[in-house]
């Protein structure tokens, strides 16, 4: 792949949002900031750079709109605009009064490289309070199929214009005005549903007291209900404050969520950009199925779109990614967001158990504890949905199961939680039965002989199970799984007479990453005593281990991570590869991004400096290659799940939920794309002028 560390090459496009400082009713000086930040957004890369409404005549000028003076230089500042243009790379959106057919409309005019694409009429006009456009304006209302002169070009006049790109950046866009997206049906909603992906805003917006947020709610829904990006740009300082005044608010949003947003009320000129990804819109498009079936209800007010067709590829030079990803996808980096997070995770999770449990007829969970993090929280769990059936926590049988490599640190916190939450607690040593099925199997460990292969581990992993069901039928019990989303997706996991096994799995959709603050928030709850919080934070101390192989000589134990990787970069690899479906080499450009410098970036706060680190991405595609294999090998294991909720948009590998596969699918495709594409080592980026920061994530 040429250039794998430019954005353009990953379905990535950049967007600018202006807001020129102006003069009111001062066209040359206008055109003059507007020709300055169309030069600065171009340096910058933009594809695709929008201006204020009436931006180069000015908005508020009211009767003046009529003065032919103004018109004429609006249309002398158009054509000189179209002619530097050729030497820019973005297509630019302005904002301009023009006259056709003996009215005057309030238009946008779509610019690319010496030549007029079109010119999009604004179809609501508000007379209201303060505002009276119908004095000045003819409504582009029903306007299709039209030309229009400008600037002395010829140029597609209408409401009914998509504009599409058929360069290597593929990208299809629709231009609204303003009071468009206060209507009930703004025409960017049909223009949606005939194809376009981004929804460009043209507005001057005059701010009273909390506007600015009725601005960002309908930014936001529109382009969540759409499944778009939508570009928003407003008048700001420079226009007339005869009776109103302007925040030059200015924000990007993607499918519900602001990338970016400038500083209100700036004295100066602001140019904002944001890396709008188009291939999570059409992921998301093709996925949801009723927006398809609306198009199709639609689909005569769609026939009724001309495309303008242009030329836009990618630029030759290196264009770094200019957008926050998170390094945790199931772990957000916002404490208030998290906080919500974990409180619904774990609420789902305690209401799935306590339904099941009454849908069965049983009031007995059995549970299996190894002091690891993901028994720990299933036993919190199971604890909590005792309280919520009004039943006794003596009525959770939680099970020791001491094997081979069981350690001392994981038995006593597991005997140390299941005394602090008050449950039922016994153990059973499953050495003894372990040994004699060794023997039987004439397993070289029978002989005495360090032979810990994955018979010796699935041995003791089976038994555990086997015990636990058993325990089930005798004590009239339901075993509660344990395993989570993570191991199920790499197959860290025993089929069958294994872990892989369960009654009822409250983890099964659960991250590894996402486990850890689970049971930190339960611990911070105030729920719990002093000593289960005591006993919690010291779970989460505790280094991951399947604890099936005795320690090393030096005492080094079994590590997961070391064996399937960094559950921070398989998490990773997992979301975006089946909440997406992204290409092998799009992730790992996006793995490089979030974790390639450990600096970069918010870190969810509950995450101790010391275990915070960067990879490179060497390390990232080796184990993207690892995770490639496990995931395609082990569908066996998914198809065959117990039940379990769903608890987040990307966390559901259930047969009968989100993720459905066969199980005997090859995974040579993917590793051929990753292999293809994805360089060993991160290429040096050219020097590309540094653009307004954004935020935002997936």
């Amino acid at each position: 792949m040429e250039n794998f560390a430019s954005l353009y090459s990953h379905d990535f496009v950049r967007i600018a949002s202006c807001v020129p400082r102006t003069k009111v009713a001062d066209v040359p000086a206008n055109l003059a900031e507007t020709i300055r930040l169309a030069n600065a957004g171009s340096a910058a890369r933009a594809a695709i750079m929008v201006f204020p409404e009436l931006g180069l005549s000015s908005y508020a000028i009211e009767d003046l709109l009529f003065q032919d003076a103004l018109l004429t230089a609006v249309e002398a500042a158009i054509d000189e605009l179209v002619n530097i243009s050729r030497g820019l790379y973005p297509a630019l959106i302005v904002g301009a009064p023009l006259r056709s057919a003996g009215g005057l409309f309030n238009t946008a005019v779509v610019i690319r490289q010496g030549s007029v694409l079109g010119v999009v009429p604004k179809t609501y006009l508000p007379s209201y309070r303060e505002f009276y456009e119908q004095r000045h304006f003819t409504s582009g209302a029903g306007i299709c199929g039209r030309q229009i002169r400008v600037a002395g070009r010829q140029a597609p006049f209408g409401v009914d214009l998509l504009f599409r790109s058929t360069g290597s950046v593929g990208v299809t866009f629709h231009v609204e005005l303003c009071e468009d997206f206060w209507a009930p049906l703004p025409p960017s909603t049909m223009a949606a549903m005939a194809g376009a992906e981004v929804l460009i805003n043209l507005s001057a917006s005059n701010i009273t007291i909390g506007k600015a947020d009725t601005r960002r709610l309908l930014c936001a829904s529109q382009s969540a209900r759409t499944i778009s990006a939508y570009a928003y740009s407003a008048a700001g300082p420079g226009e007339s404050t005869t009776d109103l005044a302007w925040d030059g608010h200015a924000a990007i949003f993607e499918h519900g969520e602001m990338l970016a947003e400038t500083e209100r009320f700036a004295k100066e000129s602001t140019l904002l950009t944001a890396d709008v990804d188009l291939g999570r819109i059409r992921q998301e498009r093709m996925r949801f199925n009723t927006f398809r079936d609306c198009a199709r209800e639609e689909s005569r007010r769609m026939a009724e779109f001309r495309t303008v067709s242009f030329q836009l590829d990618a630029p030759g030079d290196l264009i770094p990614l200019q957008r926050t990803i998170e390094r945790f996808p199931f772990v957000p980096s916002d404490p208030a967001k998290l906080r919500e997070h974990c409180y619904e995770a774990y609420n789902i999770q305690v209401q799935g158990l306590a339904t099941r449990l009454q849908a069965s007829k049983i009031e007995r969970p059995v549970i299996g504890v190894s002091g690891g993090l993901d028994s720990t929280q299933a036993l919190i769990v199971a604890a909590r949905a005792m309280d919520r059936l009004n039943l006794p926590r003596s009525n959770v049988l939680a099970y020791t199961l001491p094997g081979f490599a069981t350690s001392e640190q994981t038995k006593c916190n597991a005997w140390a939680l299941i005394r602090a939450l008050g449950v039922t607690g016994s153990e059973i040593d499953i050495r003894p039965t372990a040994r004699q099925m060794l023997a039987d199997l004439q397993h070289p460990f029978a002989s005495g002989k360090p032979i810990y292969d994955v018979t010796f581990e699935n041995v003791q992993a089976g038994l555990r199970t086997d015990y636990l069901f058993r325990l089930a039928n005798q004590k009239h019990g339901l075993v509660v799984g344990t395993g989570d989303l993570s191991e199920l997706a790499l197959g860290w996991c025993t089929y069958g007479v294994g872990d892989q096994m369960s009654h009822y799995n409250v983890n099964a959709s659960v991250a590894k990453t996402l486990i850890q603050h689970l049971i930190r928030f339960v611990a911070d709850s105030g729920e719990v005593s002093k000593e289960t919080a005591r006993v919690l934070h010291a779970v989460l101390d505790t280094e991951i281990s399947p604890e099936l192989v005795p320690p090393e000589r030096s005492g080094a134990i079994q590590s997961s991570e070391q064996a399937i990787g960094p559950y921070a970069l398989q998490d990773f690899n997992l979301f975006y590869l089946t909440r997406y479906g992204f290409r092998p080499s799009k992730i790992a450009f996006l793995a490089h991004h979030a974790w390639g410098d450990v600096e970069r970036g918010v870190w969810p706060t509950d995450i101790p400096a010391a275990r915070r680190r960067a990879y490179g991405l060497g390390e990232i595609r080796r184990w993207l290659v690892l995770f490639l294999q496990r995931f395609f090998a082990n569908q066996f294991k998914r198809s065959a799940l117990p039940n379990g909720p769903k608890i987040s948009s990307g966390g559901s590998l259930s047969p009968r939920g989100d993720w459905r596969a066969p199980s005997d699918a090859d995974a040579s495709v993917w590793l051929a794309e990753l292999a293809d594409n994805v360089p060993e080592k991160w290429p040096v980026s050219a020097n590309v002028p540094s653009v307004v920061a954004v935020k935002g994530s997936y």
